[in-house]
């Protein structure tokens, strides 16, 4: 199959002469230093869920500094239920804001953008485990330490900078742009809904999550549950008459293998996007807490987690076969007969998946602007990320073309998370060409 025409004939070029390239790229690199600075001053603002309102003032105040229209607002809680953007939750979120900056272009006719990153954070799990104090930020070589460094505090900068090096080659998006900074993309994606909430809406928008200077072409939909399993509490010296609920709840984590193999098998059905990814399901037990007391049969288990699912389908029906799955297996399994159905909860991400319909001109241009950033990297690769990103939100419910590309990091979500600073730069380059090319410029007013 050939090429589609938008990515045989180079389009950033058409818009950006070469010398407001080589001014792009020159302002990133001059201001580099401070950029790291900033990522750091980020990843030593703790940002674990309920915790982000230090951090989105840090950014607030950034955002104002540089002349952006900034709007700060609440999740809103009447929405969840009703909107299908919104996934379930009950958690408290009314100390945390989303953060959006916007800038109008002085004439019209420029396409719209927007960028985006969140800026909440997964727990660290046990501290002394990693090399360097997790919220420290500090550089080792060309390795930024940290939790959140790369998830995805990394990318945030990475959009700042980039506008940033536009008005230092003194140039202005013919477009109006939004940069947005989000809540709750590791929990709900609710940060998101919020944004589309809110009215706010774009021609392209680039969420510069870590992928490894890849582009995503489909991600999965995921669902999150928390399962409460009842047992039989009993005195040891009568342990015979109990049921252990924690052995129940254990017992109901061998069924989801099996309900994950069983969604594993339908992967070559599902799209060839998928065919060369190990385990798209990739169903996680987070969280198991159960039991009273030391010396008593435990009478109550709950078990949190997520499963994933294909693009195309509607995250409920899912959540259903999921629910008749359990359902059946505590009535066929002798070891759970007779226990208490189990009591299911939807508590986060309930949202399908995504596919970037290839050929896009928004692809086009962060192509060329991927190899323009840095001629050695090679062509931009496609791979699917089986796991959820709020480009989900943006492209199913505002119906807008969404690109998911950022930096190189490692170890997210575990121990001794960090990112490349060389690929931040590199990012940071690319994507002040794409948004210079996609919206177009015009000679900064004096």
């Amino acid at each position: 199959m050939s090429e589609p025409t938008s990515l045989r004939h180079p389009i950033v070029k058409a818009v950006l002469s070469e010398h407001q390239i080589q001014r792009i790229l020159k302002a990133v690199e001059d201001r580099f230093e401070e950029q790291v600075q900033f990522l750091q001053q980020l990843v030593r603002a703790d940002s674990l869920r309920g915790n982000e309102a230090g951090v989105q003032a840090i950014v607030s105040n950034a955002l104002e500094n540089r002349g952006y229209e900034v709007r700060s607002f609440a999740i809103d809680p009447a929405r969840i239920g009703r909107d299908p953007a919104f996934s379930p939750t009950k958690f408290d979120l009314k100390n945390s804001t989303v953060v959006v900056g916007s800038k109008n272009s002085r004439r019209e006719g420029g396409r719209s953008l927007a960028l985006n990153a969140h800026v909440d954070v997964v727990p660290v799990g046990t501290g002394a485990r990693w090399k360097y104090e997790p919220f420290s930020a500090t550089r080792e070589g060309d390795w930024l330490y940290g939790r959140g460094a790369g998830d995805m505090k990394a990318g945030l900068v990475a959009n700042l900078f980039a506008l940033d090096a536009l008005a230092g080659a003194e140039l202005d998006l013919a477009g109006p742009v939004q940069f947005q900074s989000v809540i709750e993309e590791e929990t709900t994606g609710n940060g998101a809904a919020m944004v589309l909430a809110e009215g706010f809406r774009a021609d392209a928008i680039l969420i510069s999550e870590p992928t490894g200077e890849q582009l995503v072409s489909a991600n999965t939909g995921v669902v999150k549950f928390a399962i409460t399993v009842q047992g039989m509490p009993a005195h040891p010296f009568e342990v015979a008459a109990g049921r252990s609920a924690i052995d129940i709840a254990i017992r109901t984590i061998e069924h989801l293998r099996r309900l994950e193999q069983e969604w594993i098998a339908e992967r070559p059905n599902a799209l060839p996007n998928f065919a060369e990814v190990d385990n798209p399901i990739a169903l996680t037990i987070g969280t198991m807490s159960g039991g009273e007391w030391l010396a008593s049969v435990p009478s109550e288990c709950q078990l949190t987690g997520r499963i994933g699912f294909y693009p195309g389908e509607a995250a409920s029906s899912r959540a259903a076969a999921l629910e008749q799955f359990l359902k059946q297996a505590f009535t066929s399994d002798p070891l759970l007969k007779g226990c208490p159905e189990p009591e299911i909860e939807w508590v986060g991400v309930k949202q399908g998946g995504y596919i970037l319909a290839p050929g896009s001109e928004a692809e086009a241009i962060l192509k060329e602007a991927h190899t323009l950033a840095d001629k050695s990297e090679g062509q931009l690769q496609r791979f699917v990320m089986p796991c959820y990103l709020d480009a989900a939100v943006f492209s199913l419910h505002g119906e807008m073309t969404s690109l998911v590309y950022g930096p190189i990091a490692e170890n997210i979500h575990a121990v001794d998370e960090r990112v490349s600073l060389p690929s931040l730069m590199r990012v940071t380059k690319a994507i002040a060409l794409f948004a210079a090319a996609w919206s177009g410029v015009e000679a900064r007013a004096q």
